[in-house]
């Protein structure tokens, strides 16, 4: 049995701080599912993750853009994706599953609704699960066991200095 921990907030992090549980759980000998949501291009931590034994990374094969830049078709596509992930990572027999930016995923309605809360919901049953993201959505914070939020005080951005490799991505 396992618990349901969201890392949320507006703050930089959420994704690093479920790297990190990631990582502590493989080095426990843990089978762990990281899924990324909205995020196809190259990110220097999934070159990392992939060399560590007991770590599966499930992601689109393709970058598609923001959200209010997707085509009709586009959207209908990583719809699809999103599915299909989804449910290879609630039955690979994995201990841990991480859905990084799900939370945007199933706020702007890119993946099954209905069938994504059955899948979290009932994933605590065999797996420890992770939400990642901005908002999430209430239904899943009253469910949660762990909320972390992770506000930001300041960032470079406000400066105007971009992303940078090995920081942000």
């Amino acid at each position: 049995m396992g618990l349901l921990h969201i890392y949320c907030g507006n703050g930089k992090g959420k994704t690093t701080a479920s790297l990190g549980l990631a990582i502590r759980a493989a080095g426990a000998g843990m089978k762990v599912c990281f899924l990324q949501f909205m995020k196809g291009g190259e990110t220097a931590e999934l070159n990392t993750l992939r060399l560590i034994p007991g770590i599966t990374v499930l992601r689109c094969d393709r970058q598609y853009p923001f959200f209010r830049n997707m085509t009709p078709e586009e959207k209908n596509d990583i719809t699809k994706c999103h599915d299909d992930l989804l449910q290879k990572a609630f039955s690979g027999g994995f201990d841990m599953v991480i859905l990084d930016e799900f939370n945007c995923a199933y706020r702007y309605g890119l993946m099954n609704r209905e069938r994504a809360q059955e899948l979290v919901l009932h994933g605590v049953d065999t797996a420890e699960v992770v939400l990642t993201g901005r908002d999430p959505d209430k239904l899943f914070v009253e469910a949660a066991d762990y909320v972390s939020e992770i506000k930001c005080v300041k960032h470079p951005y406000q400066k105007g200095i971009p992303a940078r490799k090995g920081i942000e991505y």
